[in-house]
């Protein structure tokens, strides 16, 4: 069974799909995490994260995998460091390079084969999984999704976080390939006014009706 979630970035996707993963007993995959992935190994690299070429060499010499839910380079896990400041920046014009989004969706699609899983991604639902069992778009305003950025990395400057968020959602929704949009048949969630346990039990409960 493949559970599959997406939406702007800071709506709860990936902590909601965790949580989600956990109490079904299933395999968490962030399909995310791997474009942050090919972002931060290019930057660690001194590569420039905008030079498509570089940063498709660089991407095709590194093994991507999944350990326990964490994204790991050539073995070694980097989850901890995915949500950087500058990889931040970056992710989002690297994940718009097709070849990228083809290398991604091929390699998630196969550690996908014979699991149940809890997939979050931008594009999981319309692109990545677009015949999953179950497809959620979570949504938030922007500056509920800026104040949860703060919350996680203290000392950040709020109107700059927003504006970024803003800038992000611009593009991602501009992108010619994995635009950012609600699937159709998608069950849309606004997670704005919600607790983490809350936006999960919604989900379970739409998980409970469908079946039933």
């Amino acid at each position: 069974m493949v559970i599959a979630i997406d939406g702007p970035a800071g709506s709860g996707k990936s902590t909601v799909a965790r949580m989600i993963a956990e109490k079904l007993g299933f395999y968490f995959l962030n399909t995310g995490s791997f474009y942050r992935a090919y972002t931060l190994s290019a930057l660690d690299r001194g590569i420039d994260p905008l030079d498509r070429e570089k940063v498709l060499e660089n991407a095709r010499s590194i093994t991507l995998s999944v350990k326990d839910g964490n994204v790991c380079i050539d073995g070694r896990s980097e989850e901890g460091r995915l949500h950087s400041p500058l990889v931040d920046k970056y992710a989002s014009p690297v994940s718009s390079d097709p070849r990228i989004r083809d290398m991604v969706n091929s390699s998630v699609r196969k550690i996908a084969e014979g699991l149940d899983i809890v997939t979050e991604g931008r594009d999981t639902t319309t692109v990545v999984f677009p015949d999953a069992d179950y497809r959620f778009y979570f949504d938030a305003s922007p500056e509920i999704r800026a104040r949860r950025r703060l919350a996680e990395q203290p000392g950040l400057d709020y109107e700059t976080v927003l504006q970024g968020i803003i800038e992000r959602d611009r593009m991602d929704r501009e992108k010619a390939v994995g635009a950012l949009k609600i699937a159709d048949g998608a069950i849309v969630i606004d997670t704005s006014l919600l607790t983490l346990n809350q936006v999960c039990e919604k989900v379970l409960n739409a998980l409970r009706c469908t079946s039933a």
